[in-house]
């Protein structure tokens, strides 16, 4: 480690004669000076340095120094304690997480401290947070020194979303790997050095790594932690996949690699991947499915320290119900009628002649799966049909695959991104008929009776001040509603985003649109996975229906997720209720999803070997539906034989995996066990109370104060503060340079919907706390400023009962801990405060009880008695020196309890030392006097 590297962001520091704050402490220092602006940071490389660089010590208080009260003290106190970094307690990442996880997210993090090499399966249910969960592993094991490099491992669509979350979340600045920005990242590198050595953090695409060049170099230089990501994709059958099984197979061979497997989907009916799965964390575990009696039981307790698996209602045990919104669904049919009726008709038919008149088996299954592709074309809009029918089919083996054709039109989850029309028309001379109806018909969308159906769909959520996606299955349906839409819903901002774009381009047309107060997204699939939507979205609506279950639930997951702010989101269900596809797949696949997950508890996609069940299903679909007058949905499919097999299937897979859920984690870890450490961490650095206090009273001093809102939220004009702070506002992304609008801010993990959450670790909170902290401990700051906090005080208050003399303290400590990479050690700080008696100069109380102190009503003192005061409890100081360094070494000693308390019940071997830096900075200093 460089000595760069033992300087965290936020902390102060020495260098050069004077104070700093860190910026960026990766290969060099970027410091800032205190009190200074963006534009004079500053680079350094500590070992070229002629003077050490340490960390600051500041000067207690002095006579010449700007006197205040108690509601100025009660705001440096806060600043002390919102704006530490590196907390001293047990968990070592704590201070370095920019939001407030909750505490079922800490479980894992729990279970994974517990191993001496960390093997974890995390598998909760879509929205619950996997990504925050593994994200905390990451973060607490790389400050432990456990760790010091890790690689991601996901599809190509997650790279940008995991990238983000590391850094915005965890500080860690990851390198995505992907095939468009191997040759880059490259370039500078020496023939012998890989990416993966040259980069510790790295987000790494699994199509990245398929080229057999790829495959054997990421092997040979992977990192001592791996992250893989949508996990069960990794032991499923499929082309493809089989390869990623022996990289991920190959990587958990290695008995001292760290792995976490995350998924939501761990069974997935087939019983042999799902023991593969568990094969990854001990290949022990994979023999689960063949033992019995006392090995099987031996191997499920074992099990369970490397499983953990929660729905939404399991988060209710640990103490914190309402996490989530209210979910209500409903169906919307609408009839085909007139023109539209009568040409899904003439596709029936020309579908069936097409399959007819094929020949050969393989191009005859091949034609099957294109002509359904079809079908689902026309039934999602003319738009889509007309490019469909338009573009050539590929009937040549050589060139597709059946199970690649049959895995686009049953929306296999790893093709989101492929949401093109697929390529169905051939040399006949019936196409130009059906393509010029479906042009004439694309071209008169407003009369779309689907369309017509959406518009009233839309009508009742934005009534209801909803803010929707809608999601369509392909390209030329979303861009043609969307266009559409813009006169429909004149008031609102429409935006579309389909897999046309890249994904960057997707994320900032997102963000753009979640910028306007009335919009609506249209999307594909290709939106489905990988960018959260909750931020500025609480409803979807599936105008087409996809054909994998699954699928809907991702849609949804988007919005009904953890952060997500109201109360309630909204889902509607679109489909045609005389379109025999429609009803196919209502009836057999998503009801019977539904009805099989209530019956059975769970939720599992439905196993379908590489599309056989469907495809019987739907032959028998097109066989009924053909040669009818009048398409009805009186054709039950779900008492047919081809529907009965897909209901048994999907319960076997259901009843195993209800099984499964015998081997749950969090029998083996009791909420309680998380709960006392985490209130312990929010005491220690601040919740959101705390936080709600000090920017009330932070925006107050700066004479903007907050505008309370009737919901409960607030309004911040954040553009009008000082300008040096606005820059550091500016420079956070809060606002823009030409921002004029008030922010809308509430203090709670699912604030008011419109508002955003600020925790203590949000840029609001950390820009002001770190203002006021740097302004009040600079000797060259303006003391006229309203920014510059008085660190001397004096009040009246019936908090005492005689002369009480107050430190605001910021206790250092250095922690020396042995872990897998051996000797590291780390520095922490803490705000502390302490009471003394002015007669008896002894200390009367510590920490929170001093603390409060400050919270107590106060009156002000004349000038004349609070110089005296000062004066007189400043000629004292030096003499409660001792009791400062005795207090710290106390702390210290406690500290260290903690720290091998948590690490014993947690069966960690590894050991640590806690030792104080002295002298304690006196941060503030304040006369107490009992009123009279």
């Amino acid at each position: 480690m460089g000595i760069a590297e033992q300087f965290s962001p936020g902390e102060l520091v020495r260098a050069r004669g004077r104070e700093w704050v860190v910026v960026d402490s990766s290969n060099a220092l970027t410091l800032r000076p205190l009190s200074g602006s963006e534009a004079d940071l500053e680079t350094i490389i500590p070992e070229l340095e002629a003077d050490p660089v340490t960390y600051a010590s500041f000067a207690p208080p002095s006579l010449t120094d700007k006197l205040g009260g108690r509601d100025a003290a009660q705001l440096l106190r806060d600043a002390l304690r919102l704006s530490l970094r590196r907390g001293a307690g047990p968990f070592r990442a704590a201070g370095r997480i920019n939001f407030e996880p909750r505490a079922y997210q800490l479980a894992p993090l729990m279970m994974a401290l517990r191993q001496d090499v960390i093997r974890l399966l995390i598998a909760d249910d879509v929205g619950i947070g996997k990504t925050i969960e593994a994200g905390l592993i990451l973060r607490e094991m790389l400050d432990r020194g456990e760790i010091d490099r890790f690689t991601v491992l996901c599809p190509p669509h997650l790279v940008e979303q995991w990238t983000s979350e590391l850094e915005s979340k965890f500080s860690i600045p990851a390198t995505p790997v992907t095939a468009s920005e191997a040759a880059r990242l490259e370039r500078n590198l020496p023939n012998t050095v890989s990416i993966f050595e040259a980069y510790p953090f790295t987000v790494v695409s699994m199509d990245f790594i398929k080229s057999e060049r790829r495959f054997f170099d990421f092997k040979r230089a992977c990192p001592n932690m791996v992250v893989v990501d949508e996990a069960h994709s990794a032991v499923s059958a499929g082309k493809g996949r089989q390869r990623r099984y022996e990289l991920v197979r190959s990587l958990a061979d290695d008995p001292e690699r760290n792995i976490l497997l995350l998924t939501a989907t761990p069974h997935s009916g087939d019983e042999t991947a799902f023991h593969n799965l568990l094969g990854l964390l001990d290949k022990e575990f994979a023999a689960l499915q063949d033992a019995g009696g006392e090995r099987q039981r031996q191997l499920r307790e074992r099990l369970a320290g490397h499983f953990i698996q929660r729905r939404r209602r399991d988060i209710d045990a640990w103490k914190e119900p309402g996490l989530f919104p209210t979910h209500e669904t409903s169906n919307f049919p609408y009839r085909l009628t007139g023109e539209y009726e009568e040409f899904y008709g003439k596709i029936l038919d020309y579908c069936a002649e097409v399959i007819e008149s094929v020949e050969g088996e393989t191009k005859k299954r091949l034609a099957f799966w294109g002509t359904l592709a079809l079908m689902r074309c026309v039934g999602s809009s003319p738009a889509a049909a007309a490019r469909a029918l338009k573009t050539r089919a590929q009937l040549d083996p050589s060139a597709i695959s059946e199970s690649e054709l049959s895995a686009q039109t049953l929306d296999d989850e790893e093709l989101s991104e492929n949401d093109l029309e697929p390529g169905v028309g051939i040399e006949d001379e019936n196409l130009s008929s059906l393509i010029a109806t479906a042009d004439k018909l694309s071209a008169e969308v407003e009369k779309d009776p689907k369309f017509k159906a959406l518009i009233k769909a839309l009508e009742d959520m934005l009534k209801k001040g909803h803010s929707p996606v809608i999601f369509c299955r392909y390209i030329a349906t979303a861009e043609q509603i969307g266009a559409a839409l813009q006169k429909f819903a004149s008031k609102h901002v429409v935006e579309v985003v389909t897999g046309a774009m890249p994904s960057e381009e997707r994320e900032i047309r997102v963000e753009e649109l979640g910028g306007h107060e009335n919009r609506i997204l249209v999307a594909t699939d290709c939106l489905s996975e990988g960018i959260n939507l909750q931020a500025w979205f609480d409803a979807v609506i599936h105008y087409d229906l996809s054909w994998n279950p699954t699928r809907h639930q991702q849609r949804e997951g988007r919005i009904d997720r953890f952060g997500q702010k109201a109360p309630i989101v909204r889902s509607v269900l679109m489909y045609g209720e005389n379109n025999p596809v429609d009803g196919a797949v209502l009836e057999v696949i998503i009801r019977k999803a539904e009805a099989i997950a209530k019956q059975t508890g769970v939720r599992v996609p439905m196993p379908d070997d590489q599309g056989s069940l469907t495809k019987a299903l739907m032959s028998t679909v097109m066989l009924r539906a053909r040669g009818q007058e009048q398409m009805t949905l009186d054709l039950d499919f779900s008492d047919s034989e081809e529907a009965r097999q897909i209901e048994m299937a999907w319960i076997n897979a259901s009843e195993q995996e209800k099984k499964t859920r015998t081997i749950f984690a969090q029998n083996s870890l009791k909420p309680e066990e998380v709960a006392v450490e985490w209130e312990a961490t929010q005491t220690a650095l601040g919740g959101y109370a705390d936080t709600e206090r000090f920017v009330f009273q932070a925006m107050k001093r700066l004479g903007q104060p907050l505008e309370p809102l009737k919901s409960g939220a607030y309004k911040v004009a954040l553009h009008l503060v000082p300008d040096h702070i606005k820059e550091r506002f500016i420079a956070e992304s809060l606002i823009d340079d030409a921002d004029i609008k008030p922010l809308k801010v509430g203090f709670s993990a699912r604030p008011p919907s419109g508002t955003i959450s600020v925790h203590r670790a949000h840029a609001l909170p950390s820009v002001l706390a770190e203002n006021f902290l740097e302004q009040a401990l600079d000797e060259f700051a303006d003391e006229d400023a309203l920014s510059t906090l008085p660190r001397l005080g004096a009040w009246e208050t019936d908090a005492v009962d005689e002369v009480t003399w107050l430190a605001l303290l910021r206790v250092r400590h250095r922690i020396d801990s042995r872990g897998k990479l051996g000797p590291k050690f780390a520095m922490a700080e803490e705000s502390a405060a302490i009471a003394f008696s002015a007669f008896s100069k002894l200390p009367m109380k510590w920490d929170e009880d001093a603390f409060a102190l400050l919270d107590q009503d106060g009156q002000n003192l004349d000038k004349s008695t609070r110089q005296n005061q000062i004066e007189r409890a400043l000629n004292s100081l030096e003499a409660l020196q001792p009791a400062l360094t005795q207090f710290a070494h106390e702390r210290s000693e406690v500290l260290a309890g903690d720290h091998v308390r948590v690490r014993q019940a947690l069966g960690s071997k590894g050991q640590v030392k806690v030792s104080a830096i002295t002298p304690v900075d006196v941060i503030g200093f304040y006369v107490l006097m009992p009123g009279l």
